[in-house]
C-alpha cells in the first residue's frame, strides 16, 4: 500500500518562545474587549430616513451659496452638541472631567448618532438642542471598532429634526461635502469642502482598522466629532471621526466612517446595545511575524481554534505540542473567498461583510497542499473578541 507521507513543519526552540511570546499578546489583547458583544444576533430592519430633505434646491440648478444656505438651514437643527461627563483619573484635582462632541438626531424617537469616543467612560450626558435648554441623556450602545455610538434624548417630538442618510458608496473624489458640528464649543459650524479620498484606511481607539473611510478637506477640529458630514442634498455620508494634525488643530485631512458602516451597525446598537459579528471563532499569528522557513510566503497560522465555533465545526486545525515539545503546525489560511489574508485587519475585514449563516470559502495551506474549505459563520456564544 502507498501512503502519502504528510507534511509536517517543526520549529526551533527560539521560534517557539517567539511564538509563545505573540500568543500571550493576543490573548492579552483579547481579554480587555471581554463581554462587548451580545449572544444572540437577529436580522433588524433600520428606522433611520434615507428619504432626501426637503428645502433644498437641487444642487445643479443653485448656486453654491445658495446651496450651503439651505442645507445648513435645513439640517443643522439635527446636529447637538454632547457634553459627556466623567470622573477625574487625576488624584491631584478630584473634580469631574468634560468633554465635549457632536452628533445627528437619526430617528424621532430620539436616537442619536455619534462617536464611540464622545461618550466612552461618561458616567453622564447631556445634549443640547439649539439655546439655552439641555436635556439628559442615555447611552444606549457603543461599537469601538467602528467609533460609532447611540445615544437618546427624551425631548419633545417638534425639537428633534431627523438628518437623512446617504449612500456613502457612490461617493466620488471632487464631490462636494458639508461638515456641522460643534468645534471648540462653537455651535452648529459650518466648513465646506470636497471629498479628498476614498477607501482610507484608519484606526479605531481599539486599534481596530476601520475600512473605507472618507477623506475630506472641510475643517474638522476638536468638537466635530460625531457630527454628519454631509453632500450637497443634505444627506448624511460619513460621521467625521478623525483628522490627521501634527499640530493638533485642522490642517485640511478629515476622516469620517462611511455612513453605510452605521446603516449596518445602528440597528443592533438600538437593540441590543452592542454589535456581533460573524468570526470564525480562531486566534492567529500572522506568517510575516514569525521568524521562520514556512511553506507559504503570507497568510495567518491558526494558533488555537475555540470550541463550538465556526471554525471547529468545519475541521480546522489549530497548532499542536508533541510530547517532546517541538511544536507543529496547523492549517495556514492563506485567503477567505479569494482575497487574500495576511493579517488580522484581513480577517476583520472580510468578515465584517458577511452575516451569522453566510458560508465562506476558506482557502488553507494544509498537508504541504492548497486546499478550500467550506466554514458556515455560526453565531458566537461567548462574549470575547475572536477572528
Amino acid at each position: 500500500m502507498n501512503m502519502r507521507k504528510k507534511a509536517m513543519y517543526t520549529l526551533s526552540a527560539r521560534q517557539i518562545l517567539t511564538i509563545a511570546l505573540l500568543s500571550a499578546l493576543f490573548a492579552a489583547g483579547a481579554v480587555v474587549f471581554l463581554n462587548q458583544w451580545g449572544n444572540h444576533f437577529q436580522p433588524l430592519t433600520a428606522a433611520f430616513s434615507e428619504t432626501p430633505p426637503e428645502g433644498i434646491t437641487d444642487p445643479s440648478v443653485a448656486s453654491d451659496e445658495r446651496n450651503n444656505i439651505e442645507v445648513y438651514k435645513t439640517i443643522s437643527p439635527g446636529v447637538i452638541s454632547i457634553t459627556a461627563t466623567s470622573a477625574s483619573l487625576n488624584y491631584f484635582d478630584p473634580s469631574p472631567r468634560e468633554g465635549t462632541g457632536s452628533g445627528s438626531v437619526i430617528d424621532d424617537q430620539g436616537h442619536i448618532l455619534t462617536n464611540d469616543h464622545v461618550v466612552a467612560g461618561a458616567q453622564r450626558l447631556s445634549v443640547n438642542l439649539g439655546g439655552e435648554q439641555t436635556y439628559p441623556a442615555k447611552l444606549i450602545g457603543t461599537d469601538p471598532d467602528t467609533d460609532l455610538a447611540v445615544i437618546k434624548v427624551e425631548a419633545p417630538r417638534d425639537r428633534l429634526t431627523v438628518v437623512p442618510f446617504g449612500d456613502s458608496d457612490k461617493l466620488i473624489v471632487g464631490q462636494k461635502v458639508l461638515a456641522i458640528g460643534n468645534p471648540f464649543g462653537f455651535d452648529r459650524t459650518l466648513t465646506t469642502g470636497v471629498i479628498s479620498g476614498l477607501q482610507r484606511p484608519i484606526r479605531a481607539q481599539n486599534n481596530r482598522q476601520i475600512e473605507g473611510a472618507v477623506q475630506t478637506d472641510a475643517s474638522i477640529n476638536r468638537g466635530n466629532s460625531g457630527g454628519p458630514l454631509l453632500d450637497s442634498q443634505g444627506r448624511m455620508i460619513g460621521i467625521n471621526s478623525q483628522i490627521l494634525s501634527p499640530s493638533g488643530g485642522s490642517i485640511g485631512i478629515g476622516f469620517a466612517v462611511p455612513v453605510n458602516i452605521a446603516k449596518r451597525i445602528v440597528p443592533q446598537l438600538v437593540r441590543n446595545g452592542a454589535v456581533t459579528r460573524p468570526k470564525l471563532g480562531i486566534s492567529v499569528l500572522p506568517v510575516k511575524n514569525i521568524d521562520a522557513r514556512l511553506p507559504v510566503p503570507d497568510g495567518v497560522i491558526v494558533h488555537q481554534v475555540y470550541p463550538g465555533s465556526s471554525a471547529a465545526a468545519a475541521g480546522l486545525r489549530s497548532m499542536q505540542q508533541t510530547a517532546d515539545g517541538e511544536i507543529i503546525l496547523g492549517d495556514i489560511v492563506t485567503a477567505i473567498d479569494g482575497e487574500k489574508i495576511s493579517d488580522n485587519d484581513d480577517l476583520f475585514r472580510v468578515l465584517d461583510k458577511h452575516q451569522f449563516g453566510d458560508v465562506v470559502q476558506v482557502e488553507i495551506f494544509r498537508d504541504g497542499r492548497r486546499v478550500s474549505v467550506p466554514v458556515r459563520l455560526l453565531a458566537e456564544r461567548r462574549g470575547i473578541l475572536r477572528r
